[in-house]
């Protein structure tokens, strides 16, 4: 089977580079990757990290219903990775940080910087299964042959046996190197990944009969197009809070995400972390215009057809499922793309997870054994909650991962703000409450409001969250 032979082709690479980067690997290797990562490599590596496989499955399904005003959060995101250059990464270097929830211990208390890494766990957990489970049904309902994506969910036992043989695969080429191998990793699954996207559209274009110029006009001129949203500002689409909210999305899922800033942590200087962090958030904005684009495109190929248009996430996947016998080619390059999208974000959370529950909540950094078993809970856990994912979800996966790191990760942006912007000593063992009062008190009133005007909140509940955090921390703080 088509799947089977790509999997086992891919994996094979990943664990020649394991091997190669792995040999006697220490806990500095796994955890910082000795400071010797050059910066272009976590630049390319870390685009693919981020944009996982629920960009290439979600995002083209979005201009069904909102076009490309995505585009507005994704310059956003540019405000945000700005600021993480030049804000949060020269604070971790100086310090010298393993993990960046040390700083709240040092700036803050310990509860704190238990609080700020007992959230990130969560945080980073969830999301990670969430991605995880959108490449393994996407994976069953175009190379296992299930029909759709009902038929994937309700195949439960196949499901189950996809997600621990990509979860035991990840585990097996990342024990040893960690961090170390992840760098190099990345980079083969980001080539992988947008080569398939850019394989993909030309197949699309090919198909229609089009031209590569024709396609870009037909795209530019198409209603599905339109970026901006200025004139309402009731929408959740609209350009200020979509441009505001993707600038501390930014913010908190890269700069206040141990998995995302620990590859940056492993660049040999802050320099060099610096041209990463800034090369990486360009490049974020061109690579989702072309995911949209390849949105337009179908959509069109769909009308041409007379077929009706598939809904959100199954936009791309149908396409696949109904040219896949007249182009076989064509479904080997876009399940080589979702399983380099999947093991990209997989692995590195995974790696990021072992790493914080260690330094941060056992705080046993040189402890080998300790690593080595936690590394070995932390995927069974990740399958748990891909499993319970699967009986769950009910939304756009996207907006999901969203919704989720908006009641999880605004704590976090309260702990960073508040240690950041002031200069005042709070009292350490009220912050637990703090931070767990605050994303309760967004989802109440997020429902207060949905009923009373209607109004719900969209990606903004993160600042609001953040806000909450930040105001509670200093109401329970005095001067120094």
């Amino acid at each position: 089977m088509p799947i089977i032979a790509v999997v086992v082709i891919y994996f094979s690479l990943l664990m020649v580079i394991s091997r190669w980067t792995g040999r006697k690997a220490t806990n500095d290797a796994f955890y910082r990757g000795e400071r010797r990562s050059p910066w272009y490599m976590v630049a390319f590596g870390m685009v693919g990290a981020s944009i996982s496989g629920i960009t290439f499955v979600s995002v083209p399904g979005m201009v069904t219903s909102i076009g490309m005003t995505y585009l507005q959060t994704c310059m956003g995101f540019i405000v945000g990775y700005v600021v993480i250059a030049f804000v949060l990464l020269p604070l971790y270097y100086r310090l010298n940080l393993t993990t960046i929830y040390s700083y709240l211990g040092q700036r803050i208390g310990r509860r704190a910087y238990k609080t700020g890494a007992s959230f990130f766990l969560l945080s980073k957990m969830t999301g990670a299964a969430v991605r995880f489970y959108v490449v393994c049904w996407i994976l069953m309902t175009t190379g296992l042959g299930t029909t759709g994506h009902e038929g994937a969910v309700q195949n439960g036992g196949l499901f189950a046996l996809v997600v621990v043989v990509m979860t035991g695969l990840i585990w097996l080429y990342t024990r040893q190197g960690g961090i170390k191998t992840l760098v190099w990793t990345d980079a083969l699954q980001t080539a992988c990944l947008f080569g398939a996207l850019l394989l993909i559209i030309y197949k699309v274009i090919g198909d229609m009969g089009m031209t590569v110029g024709e396609a870009a006009a037909m795209i530019r001129d198409s209603e599905l197009s339109k970026v901006f949203v200025l004139d309402d500002w009731v929408s959740k689409q609209n350009f200020w809070k979509q441009f505001l909210s993707g600038a501390f999305i930014a913010i908190v899922m890269t700069g206040l995400d141990q998995d995302m800033m620990q590859k940056n942590l492993t660049c040999r200087s802050l320099r060099d972390a610096q041209k990463d962090m800034c090369t990486y958030g360009m490049a974020f904005l061109p690579a989702n215009l072309l995911f949209l684009s390849l949105g337009v495109l179908l959509t069109v190929w769909y009308q041409r057809h007379g077929l009706s248009v598939s809904a959100g996430d199954d936009l791309l996947p149908q396409y696949i499922s109904l040219t896949a016998y007249l182009s076989p080619l064509t479904s080997c390059i876009f399940i080589l793309g979702m399983v380099a999208a999947a093991f990209s974000s997989a692995d590195s959370a995974l790696t990021a997870l072992t790493t914080s529950y260690c330094v941060d909540i056992c705080e046993r950094a040189d402890d080998e054994r300790l690593r080595r078993r936690v590394h070995i809970i932390m995927a069974v856990v990740f399958v748990v909650f891909i499993l319970l994912f699967r009986v769950l979800n009910s939304t756009s996966v996207i907006d999901a991962i969203y919704i989720l790191c908006s009641y999880t990760y605004g704590p976090l942006l309260g702990l960073f703000a508040f240690g950041l912007l002031t200069r005042r000593t709070t009292y350490d063992r009220m912050v637990p409450y703090i931070c767990i009062t605050s994303p309760v008190a967004c989802y109440l009133l997020d429902l207060l409001l949905g009923q009373c005007t209607g109004y719900r909140f969209g990606y903004e509940l993160l600042m609001l969250n953040g806000f909450l955090t930040f105001c509670g921390l200093w109401v329970m703080s005095k001067k120094e």
